[in-house]
């Protein structure tokens, strides 16, 4: 029997991905199309509702601001959200060891996540200043709860026959949480990294649009005090599609790590 060729393969992936992506694609262009009749055939004025060919028009004639204002909030997005997976992966590990720090952490986790961004965001930058590190702790505390909830949870899933094995076997507790717990947490980790990552990029706008000197969030601001809702949508389409980039990535990084997973749900 013939063996496929590597590009034969590629080729069907790449098919097999248009053929998932295309009930959304149709869905967006009708509703974009819906919009931009609504807008020709009512009358409406621009400075109330923008058509999308005149917010594309006016994001391609302000690239060049968008983009250098994205670069902060790109910066601002992965620092926070490296430090929200280092600090969710140590808990994590710590709640999982120590049954105390797990009853003494869980429940000051779960309040700080009933803090309204809107109400923290303005006291986080008066208190450190405009400066990256207030944008960075306010990603973090937005991201960080979903991937130590799902780390613990991937660790409570680990197969009781693996680790009674193992424990049969002698292994310390860290070869058991090596071996067995760790490996079993990574498809609830990519599920939560996927959540997060998704919350990163809006933590970092409205970090910036409570007080910042450049990024999508002040770029937002100061067009809305200029009445330009083309350049505010035009900046929401710029973060839309920074987190779609995002989330592909966590995507590709799952696939890299996990692909006897990507290869289940290949023949499902």
């Amino acid at each position: 029997m013939r063996s496929s060729h590597p590009s034969d393969s590629r080729l069907s992936a790449l098919g097999n991905a248009l053929h998932r992506g295309m009930p959304a694609l149709l869905a967006g262009c009708a509703f974009l199309a819906a919009w931009e009749l609504y807008v020709a055939l009512s009358g409406i004025k621009p400075a109330i509702l923008p058509a999308p060919s005149r917010i594309l028009l006016q994001g391609w004639l302000n690239r060049d601001t968008l983009i250098a204002n994205t670069w902060p909030t790109l910066g601002a997005t992965l620092g926070g959200f490296a430090l929200s997976l280092a600090f969710a992966f140590v808990s994590s590990i710590l709640m999982d060891f120590v049954p105390f720090m797990r009853r003494a952490l869980l429940p000051i986790f779960i309040a700080s996540q009933t803090l309204p961004l809107v109400a923290i965001a303005p006291l986080v930058v008066l208190w450190f200043g405009f400066g990256l590190l207030p944008k960075v702790l306010l990603v973090a505390l937005v991201t960080f709860f979903p991937l130590l909830v799902a780390l613990l949870q991937g660790y409570e899933s680990t197969d009781r026959d693996i680790a009674e094995l193992l424990n049969s076997m002698k292994a310390s507790r860290w070869r058991i949480f090596c071996l067995a717990r760790l490996p079993s947490s990574l498809p609830y980790f990519f599920a939560g990294l996927r959540i997060s990552i998704t919350y990163a990029v809006v933590g970092a706008i409205f970090a910036e649009y409570a007080g910042a000197a450049s990024g999508l969030g002040i770029y937002i601001l100061n067009a809305k005090n200029n009445f330009r809702p083309d350049l505010v949508l035009a900046a929401v389409v710029v973060s839309a599609l920074l987190t779609l980039c995002l989330f592909g990535l966590t995507l590709i990084v799952q696939r890299l790590v996990m692909p006897w997973q990507s290869s289940k749900e290949g023949r499902r």
